[in-house]
């Protein structure tokens, strides 16, 4: 075997090493050389569930090697790898839905940089879990090769936003509709709930200038309509 037929092997080896270790969110402070305490959910899935020591260390938009110490007490972190953060800068909008962790699992994995809980006037899904649906989020920035978490912001009224710079999800727009260009690459995307928004609602959308985008030519579940949302305007 020559040297240049070796490189392709070594590289193969490295992605699939990548490819299988462990990932976990350690906060968005960490950095090279630290040693911190392993909480202990952490120490019980590397040494119990994944039975490995080292993986990946990521928070803040950077990547890192690190390792759980012999005694499962401690982590080291190590250097950085070095990868870019695929992370993008969309804030979701969205009314609470019944399966709002549907939700956020996808619009996670899309690289959503924030989401922004609204209650709509049809918005019926009033009680839910947010710390269960802030582990949902990490979870799926863990699994889906993020360096960075999204931040959950706290609910917010729908009278009580600025709705200027929103690209929503509009179902009376005509399927197959050119989407503007003043809407592609938008950073704040607002989808309704179940029962879409109410006619007071899509007056105020359209009375601020928000602008709205035909998701296709079906009716889509709340969380899946999200998830095109994001495809459409960064396509």
């Amino acid at each position: 075997m020559i040297i240049s037929d070796f490189y392709p092997i070594i590289n193969q080896e490295i992605k699939n090493f990548m490819k299988n270790i462990p990932r976990v969110f350690l906060g968005d402070n960490i950095r090279s050389g630290l040693v911190i305490p392993a909480q202990s959910d952490v120490s019980h899935y590397l040494s119990r569930v994944m039975r490995r020591r080292d993986f990946l260390a990521f928070g803040g938009g950077h990547e890192f090697y690190a390792s759980l110490s012999d005694d499962g007490h401690s982590i080291s972190v190590g250097d950085d790898t070095g990868r870019a953060d695929p992370s993008g800068n969309i804030t979701l909008m969205f009314a609470p839905i019944k399966r709002t962790d549907d939700l956020l699992n996808m619009a996670t994995q899309m690289g959503v940089a924030a989401f922004h809980p609204v209650i709509t006037d049809h918005t019926v899904a009033l009680h839910i879990n947010w710390s269960r649906m802030q582990k949902i989020i990490t979870e799926s920035a863990e699994q889906s090769g993020r360096n960075s978490v999204p931040l959950l912001l706290p609910p917010q009224k729908f009278s009580e936003l600025d709705l200027s710079q929103i690209v929503f999800a509009d179902e009376r727009a005509a399927y197959g509709a050119e989407i503007p260009n003043s809407a592609r690459n938008a950073r704040f995307v607002l989808v309704g709930p179940e029962g879409g928004f109410s006619d007071a609602e899509f007056s105020a959308l359209d009375s601020s200038g928000a602008i709205g985008i035909s998701l296709g030519k079906t009716i889509l579940r709340a969380e899946l309509a999200a998830a095109i949302a994001i495809s459409r305007i960064t396509e």
